[in-house]
C-alpha cells in the first residue's frame, strides 16, 4: 500500500473514529479544518478504497466506507517504511536517533523496553516452551 497523503490521513481518521462512514459524513467530520466538496471527498474515498486502505458496502444508495486495518497496523507499516527509507532498515538507528534529539526520552525508552521483555518471551525461550510441551 502507498503511504496516506495528509489529507488522506485526516478522511481516514474520520472514518476510524466513527467505524464506518459515507461521503457525506466525512465532509462533515471534515468541515472544522476543511471545506471539500462532496464530489472531492468521494473521489478521495474512491482513491483510498482502490490503494487497500478501505472497502464499501451499499445502504441503500449510499456507499458506506469502513477501514480495512486499524490504526495501529497502518501507523507500524508507515514506520516500517521510515525506518527504511532513512535509516538503512535499523530500528536501533531510529529509536537512538528519538532519544539523541529528544523525541524519546530514556526512561520512556527503558519503559518499553520493559514492557516489551515482560510481554513476549525470547524466540529461544519460546522454543525450548514447545519442546518442553512435545515431551
Amino acid at each position: 500500500m502507498s503511504p496516506l497523503s495528509p489529507l488522506e490521513q485526516e478522511i481516514m481518521n474520520a472514518i476510524w473514529s466513527k467505524g464506518a462512514a459515507t461521503a457525506a459524513d466525512v465532509q462533515t467530520a471534515l468541515m472544522p479544518y476543511r471545506q471539500l466538496r462532496g464530489s472531492t471527498v468521494r473521489t478521495l474515498l474512491t482513491r483510498l478504497e482502490q490503494k487497500g486502505y478501505l472497502r464499501h458496502e451499499v445502504e441503500g444508495r449510499a456507499f458506506v466506507y469502513s477501514s480495512v486495518e486499524q490504526p495501529r497496523s497502518v501507523a507500524v507499516r508507515a514506520v516500517k517504511l521510515i525506518v527504511d527509507r532513512f535509516c538503512h532498515g535499523s530500528v536501533e538507528s531510529l529509536l537512538v536517533g528519538m532519544v539523541d534529539d529528544e523525541v524519546v526520552d530514556p526512561g520512556e525508552l527503558q519503559r518499553i523496553v520493559n514492557r516489551l521483555t515482560e510481554q513476549r518471551p525470547t524466540k529461544k525461550a519460546g522454543k525450548l516452551a514447545r519442546k518442553e510441551n512435545r515431551k
